[in-house]
């Protein structure tokens, strides 16, 4: 057991909040159990933990994440991302084995898009060697949230995206009825707008996107 997992779940247990916790799992449809701790106060317990405990370093780091992410509430589910993105700095290749499993366990929108816009993201960044297969891969998964993924994961990339590839699994998914799929088409071509909007305009006007992919991507352009 990794001492510094043990003592921010102890410290975190400590403040839960069970009127709190309820309209939290409900705003998140009671997918997860939460302590009920807000952000403001998350990222306030995390400072006095921080200023009592060294910042685990290297392995210790990943495996700190790990621990933390096994737990059953939420919030100890974005205190390990939150390390998670400190290791990838120093993190290599094989980084985005632990990435692709995080994004397939404890899975739903707050944390599939933080895994795929910062840390997929910024992996997938350093090593591009590894782009073509995995996420080729990704976006043909049964897994929807591999396939959201593989959608979103250049969200950040800017004038470096790869749009030959962003509009290729745009076409290959934009005719589910998947809302997550059909919200993350939308959100990639609105935030790439923000680079190429002239490209972006005439990619919905070719493609057969859904009406929601199509309001979302327009939505700062017209």
């Amino acid at each position: 057991m990794n001492i510094i997992a043990n003592a921010l779940e102890a410290k975190f247990r400590e403040h839960a909040n069970p009127e709190i916790a309820e309209p939290m799992e409900a705003y998140m449809r009671n997918q997860f159990v939460f302590l009920g701790i807000k952000t403001p106060e998350r990222k306030q317990l995390l400072r006095e933990f921080w200023k009592q405990n060294e910042k685990p370093q290297g392995e210790e780091l990943l495996q700190t994440a790990e621990q933390l992410w096994q737990l059953m509430e939420r919030e100890f589910h974005y205190v390990a991302m939150g390390l998670l993105e400190k290791y990838g700095k120093e993190a290599k290749p094989p980084h985005i084995d632990v990435l692709e499993r995080w994004v397939t366990t404890q899975s739903w929108w707050d944390t599939v898009d933080f895994l795929a816009a910062h840390l997929v993201g910024y992996q997938l960044s350093k090593y591009p060697e590894l782009i073509a297969d995995y996420t080729a891969r990704w976006i043909v998964s049964e897994n929807l949230w591999l396939r959201r993924t593989a959608i979103l994961f250049q969200l950040k990339y800017k004038q470096h995206t790869d749009t030959e590839r962003l509009f290729d699994y745009i076409r290959r998914t934009k005719g589910e009825s998947e809302f997550f799929i059909r919200k993350a088409i939308g959100w990639a071509l609105r935030e790439y707008a923000k680079t190429d909007a002239a490209l972006v305009h005439r990619f919905v006007k070719e493609t057969d996107l859904s009406p929601l992919s199509k309001k979302e991507a327009l939505k700062h352009i017209l």
